[in-house]
Formats: C-alpha cells, structure tokens, sequence
C-alpha cells in the first residue's frame, strides 16, 4: 500500500508528522505539502506562477510553494511512482464541519485526491492537543479501508475528538 500524505497546515505542521508516523504501520507513506500554512486555500490550483518543489532532507518529505490541491495533483502527476493507492490529508489543526469543508484545505487536498480516482480520506483534530489520538484512528481507518476499500467516487471527512487516547 502506497499512501499519499498531505495538508493545508504545511510540511512542518505538527499533525502531519503525527499522521505520516502513524501511516508507517499501513504501508510506504510519501508526504508533499505546502511549504508553509495554506488553509483556507480550498480547491485553489496556481497558474500563473511555476509550482517550487523541494525535497526536505532531514524528512524526505516534498514540500511545495502551491496549495494543497497543488500538492495533490503534481504528487499524483508527476512525483509519486509507482502512483499512490490511496490519498490522506491532515491532520487538521481544527475542526472542519459544516461551511468549515467548503473552505479547507485539507478537504480539498483529499477532494483532488477523489477526482484523480484514488480512495481519499481527509482527518482533522477539533483542537490542537492529541494529534496521536487522530493518527491513530486516522491508521486505523486506512487498515480498514485496505480490506473494503472505499468507492474512488467518495471521500471520508474525519473528525477527532481532542481527548486523549484512553478517552
């Protein structure tokens, strides 16, 4: 299993440290994400500036001067080979319910995900405190979904708790 990791939180953001790590144990995990904080980015593509990509040594993450859908799009396009089998985006710094999904780019990141035919999970964390709590449903989920995949045509839209995890 191939699992595309990305965010609206950035390269460096804590949850999608959390996220990878936990992923590890569901299979090869390949991260790009924006090189800085893009939420509220929603489906935004860039066109008209050329899409900066580095390659994080100290990671081996990829991070992207784009948004998230950015990310996305070029990992699945150009990046990641052999391609993904699935797509993650988190986790979120917060919540992303009701009018929160239109704008959010971690949605959006697993909404390209979607229109590139991969099975896509978004995870967010309503709070800023148990990220090990969210990677570890967030794991969990992706080992399900290994054994009865999810349609390519839908997408889970995820949130956790802020507790931790014995709650």
């Amino acid at each position: 299993m191939r699992i595309l990791v990305s965010n609206d939180d950035g390269v460096h953001a804590e949850g999608i440290g959390a996220l990878s790590e936990a992923l590890r144990a569901c299979g090869e995990v390949i991260v790009v994400a924006p090189d800085r904080n893009r939420s509220g980015a929603s489906h935004s593509l860039t066109l008209e500036v050329p899409l900066r990509v580095t390659r994080l040594n100290e990671s081996g993450y990829y991070a992207v001067k784009g948004t998230p859908t950015d990310c996305v799009h070029l990992a699945v396009n150009e990046l990641v080979r052999p391609e993904p089998d699935m797509v993650v985006a988190g986790i979120n710094h917060g919540a992303n319910l009701g009018d929160d999904v239109i704008y959010s780019g971690t949605v959006a990141a697993a909404t390209e995900g979607r229109h590139l035919g991969y099975p896509s999970i978004a995870i967010s964390l309503v709070g800023k405190t148990h990220f090990a709590t969210a990677a570890h449903y967030a794991a969990l989920l992706v080992k399900g979904l290994m054994k009865h995949p999810l349609p390519a045509d839908q997408i889970l839209n995820v949130n956790v708790p802020d507790l931790p995890l014995a709650q």
